[in-house]
């Protein structure tokens, strides 16, 4: 694939996934203004009067229409400002450059682990289609997709840092000082997180990697007497491995998702946590600076996809 293609596939993807970063930044900046309660009140305090709080709207612009707040808001954007909170005055971009690494850490490192686990979990199962083994590879990734994360965060935490002392209970280590700590502070984390998608690879991927053995062109290949293993690697998993990025990419945001629940069991200062503190308490600018981030990080993840995929497979850049 030459560089003049591959950028303008880029161009495109890119230029289809800006509407879908204005909608969603939309509905989520509805949404917060459909939540009772007005964070003028909150702002202004318990005895504050009617006319304090109403300097307080039209202060921060919420005695205006929705839609041009949200302009507004969009207009800053395309800046670089995301804004101030409403709680601390603190830079809306700050407040995410230090919280958001917490996240990403224990997200990257679960996608790690998924892989590691759920990639052989899969291709067992595959290679030994109807013996017991493979039901017992299925019916465990069944178990894990229905597990709960935070359940089973709070079965970590018990068991692993109450009981055993293995790992830390709460909080989180700067990577860019204290590696081995961020990494000991964010494994059970990751665990917790990491289940559910190697359950759902090992599932994906056993379902993809059967229909490839059971290929026409993959049993001529077997009769022709090439090795078993030959054959795995070079033919079997170099086919779902198209399948095998598009799960992954979808998963990363399931990760942000569920981050926002164990960073509240783990204790760990994220932008997940950040963002449901910021909710509960009307802290609009905080909230839509961090969606606005995270939706970036996942549609330039999801980008990253569609080119690997586009290399590995040529016609899935025409689709």
């Amino acid at each position: 694939m030459n560089r003049g293609f591959l950028l303008f596939l880029v161009g495109r993807r890119l230029w289809q996934l800006l509407p879908i970063v204005v909608f969603a930044t939309f509905i989520v900046f509805l949404l917060l203004h459909l939540v009772p309660g007005d964070p003028a009140a909150t702002l202004a305090g318990d005895y504050a009067t009617r006319e304090r709080i109403e300097e307080i709207r039209h202060l921060y612009g919420f005695d205006k229409p929705l839609v041009v707040q949200y302009l507004t808001w969009l207009w800053q954007v395309l800046h670089a400002d995301l804004g101030r909170s409403l709680l601390s005055s603190a830079p809306v971009l700050d407040l995410i450059g230090q919280r958001l690494p917490n996240t990403i850490l224990i997200s990257t490192y679960a996608l790690v682990i998924a892989a590691a686990v759920g990639i052989p979990l899969g291709v067992l199962a595959a290679t030994k289609s109807g013996s017991r083994l493979d039901e017992l590879v299925t019916g465990v990734a069944s178990l894990g997709v229905a597990l709960p994360s935070f359940w089973l965060a709070i079965l970590l935490v018990a068991n692993f840092s109450l009981k055993l002392n293995w790992f830390p209970a709460t909080g989180a280590a700067p990577i860019t000082t204290d590696p081995a700590g961020a990494i000991e502070h964010a494994t059970l984390p990751a665990i917790a997180l990491a289940v559910g998608i190697i359950a759902e690879l090992a599932r994906q991927v056993r379902s993809a990697l059967i229909e490839v053995l059971n290929a026409q062109y993959y049993r001529t290949l077997r009769a022709k007497g090439l090795s078993p293993y030959a054959m795995l690697w070079k033919h079997g998993l170099r086919n779902v491995s198209v399948t095998l990025l598009t799960i992954l990419g979808l998963q990363v945001n399931r990760l942000f998702s569920g981050a926002v629940v164990i960073e509240a069991v783990f204790a760990i200062p994220g932008a997940g946590s950040l963002v449901a503190y910021s909710a509960i308490n009307k802290d609009f600018p905080v909230v839509q600076g961090v969606v606005l981030v995270l939706v970036v990080i996942v549609i330039l993840v999801n980008l990253l996809v569609d080119v690997l995929n586009a290399m590995l497979d040529p016609r899935v850049a025409y689709a």
